[in-house]
């Protein structure tokens, strides 16, 4: 139960820790109206990312059977596609903040809104995806075009945890690393360790609103967090082969 929550858990923020349009939404939300509809759409988020998890342990679980002569193989490509999402997760930052420094201003900051509340990536943004590996379809000015800067803590989850489901590589990340793991990944303590996980590190940017929020959405912010969650799937697809 302790590994398999443990697994859930490293697997949860790897997957959460990379800040996009979602988190910079979060943070943006607390900021012009309150903590409670910021932790709101903070949990709609790390629902989203349980949700994929549970589909991938559940969907695996079906299959372990017939995995299970070819599970070796299994884990190669499973670590495969890991070390794929983590290089091009540092490499989509990188390539941001190179672009950033040659523009003649290395120090500038994230969009603001005249409130002082942070702003989402525009659409075309193509580093705004959990993972940097695709676009969220992210609602522009961080969520004002649809009237979540007034909404209830109610609407502000729902609208998240629609948002952040329209990303389809959370869950080839999670069906990565169950299906490598023979189809199980750890069952249901898997799944809650991976929610737990992601709703820790969007409840921190919901609580640190302007502040914490902030810092870690801004330029800098956004490249430290890409190059820590590489670094957290890189080492969970050396464990599949080791």
């Amino acid at each position: 139960m302790t590994a398999a929550f443990l697994a859930g858990a490293i697997a949860g923020y790897g997957v959460a820790v990379p800040v996009g349009a979602i988190a910079v939404l979060i943070a943006g939300l607390t900021a012009r109206t309150s903590l409670r509809v910021g932790a709101a759409a903070g949990l709609g988020a790390a629902t989203a990312d349980g949700v994929y998890a549970l589909i991938a342990v559940l969907g695996g679980a079906a299959l372990a059977a017939a995995i299970a002569p070819i599970s070796t193989p299994l884990r190669w490509v499973a670590a495969v596609v890991l070390l794929l999402l983590a290089v091009h997760t540092a490499w989509s930052a990188l390539r941001k903040r190179a672009a950033q420094l040659s523009s003649g201003d290395p120090t500038r900051p994230e969009r603001a809104s005249p409130d002082g509340g942070a702003r989402a990536p525009r659409l075309a943004d193509p580093d705004a995806g959990a993972l940097g590996v695709g676009p969220v379809t992210a609602v522009p000015d961080a969520g004002r075009d649809r009237g979540l800067d007034t909404t209830t803590a109610a609407r502000a989850y729902l609208g998240v945890l629609g948002l952040t489901l329209l990303n389809p590589a959370t869950i080839v990340y999670f069906a990565a690393l169950v299906m490598g793991r023979g189809g199980t990944g750890g069952g249901v303590w898997f799944v809650i360790g991976a929610f737990v996980a992601s709703a820790s590190w969007q409840l921190l940017i919901a609580g640190g609103g302007a502040l914490v929020g902030r810092l870690l959405t801004g330029d800098r912010g956004r490249l430290i967090t890409a190059m820590v969650s590489s670094a957290v799937i890189a080492v969970l697809a050396v464990g599949l082969v080791t």
